[in-house]
């Protein structure tokens, strides 16, 4: 084959090519545009449908109640009852004071009582006597009349002597001085036990009231717990000499627990009160969800309630980005089967898909947001006490 020959072979295979080449290079942007037009309608769809119906954060840490135990009397410590990491019911027994002090004022108290009791008593059989002596008097003065109406038609007859009947003026007289001096007598002994049984007299009431202070300050040398819960914080040892409001430990309920979530400002748009949230606590893991419900935006930001809050007004002002805490309520079925505890991280998702909700809470709370019953039982039973008491020192009465 000659050279021209290869050449002109060479030429026609070169623009062949050139010609099936711009049909590949269509194909191969068509396939590029697609993808990208596809993962920008799966980004837009994504954004759509999941991004834009939530709000996420992992500023968001679990809180709760801690409850400061401390001494409501002085006294010294003679026995500690809990620890660190142990449970307690609510009403149990933690720390126990030296009570000699206490039972001495409470013995005190006790005999004031019932004496008080007995003085009532007594000033009430007074009231009855001087009662009795009004009525005996008013028959004195009836009679010492009578002896002067029958007397006196004798002297319009000069059947009398003058002297007589004057004797008999002077009788009736005194008879009245006395009527007068026994019921003056009689209202002062009322006056005491007037208008009240011996129980609501108000001596009784007095001497009962002492007794009640003295009562709940002698069980107060017993430091209860006044919710159920876990002992942290123990500073308390034996011997020690505690004062009055004294902390002595801290007892963490680990029920109704929340979420304190730090959004920033700009999360805050859709955020309401009452749009379910989901939470991933980091102890567990992704394997673990909680769920739970908004139920309050802060009335500020974490820097204005600081202890050193920013100077914003300064020349070297730099705008950062703020958070506000919204709190979110845990269901305690989710805490129960997998406990937390105060602090711990997570990572808070909140469904913002209805933002129809209200962004503040509209009404006052309805209910405490935390209350104990032990220490009402604490007077309850001081007032059972007090009237065993009461009711000992008036059985008596009945026996004479």
């Amino acid at each position: 084959m000659s050279a021209t020959e290869s050449t002109t072979r060479k030429d026609a295979n070169d623009n062949g090519m050139a010609a099936k080449n711009p049909g590949k290079r269509r194909r191969a942007l068509l396939i590029v545009t697609f993808i990208f037009v596809a993962l920008g309608l799966g980004w837009f769809l994504l954004w759509l449908f999941v991004f834009s119906t939530r709000e996420t954060t992992d500023n968001a840490y679990v809180g709760g109640n801690q409850v400061a135990i401390s001494a409501q009397v002085p006294g010294t410590v003679v026995a500690i009852l809990a620890d660190d990491t142990q449970r307690v019911e609510a009403g149990q027994v933690l720390v126990k004071l030296d009570s000699t002090d206490a039972d001495v004022r409470l013995r005190q108290a006790s005999s004031a009582l019932a004496q008080a009791v007995r003085q009532v008593r007594q000033q009430t059989d007074t009231a009855t006597g001087a009662d009795a002596a009004v009525a005996a008097r008013r028959i004195d003065l009836k009679k010492a009349q009578a002896d002067l109406k029958r007397r006196l038609p004798l002297i319009a007859e000069q059947a009398e002597a003058p002297e007589t009947v004057q004797h008999l003026r002077d009788g009736v007289e005194q008879a009245q001085a006395a009527l007068d001096s026994a019921v003056a007598q009689a209202n002062a002994a009322h006056a005491a036990i007037e208008g009240t049984e011996v129980a609501q007299n108000p001596a009784v009431e007095q001497a009962r009231a002492n007794f009640r202070a003295a009562w709940v300050a002698a069980q107060r040398n017993a430091i209860f717990a006044p919710v159920t819960g876990y002992v942290a914080q123990r500073s308390v040892q034996l011997g020690n000499s505690v004062q009055p409001g004294q902390q002595l430990m801290t007892v963490v309920p680990l029920h109704d627990l929340w979420i304190d979530a730090n959004f920033k400002e700009n999360q805050l748009r859709h955020i309401r009160i009452g749009q379910p949230a989901e939470i991933v606590a980091d102890v567990y893991g992704s394997g673990v969800k909680y769920r739970g419900k908004v139920i309050g935006l802060g009335a500020g930001t974490g820097s204005v309630f600081s202890l050193l809050p920013a100077q914003n007004a300064t020349g070297n002002w730099i705008k950062v980005v703020q958070r506000v805490p919204v709190r979110i309520a845990i269901d305690n079925k989710d805490i129960e089967q997998h406990p937390l505890r105060i602090g711990l991280s997570t990572d808070t998702t909140v469904n913002i898909t209805d933002d129809k909700g209200p962004v503040l809470a509209q009404a006052p709370a309805q209910q405490p947001a935390a209350e104990t019953k032990v220490y009402e039982q604490m007077a309850s039973k001081a007032d059972a006490e007090a009237d065993r008491i009461i009711g000992e020192n008036l059985s008596s009465r009945s026996t004479h």
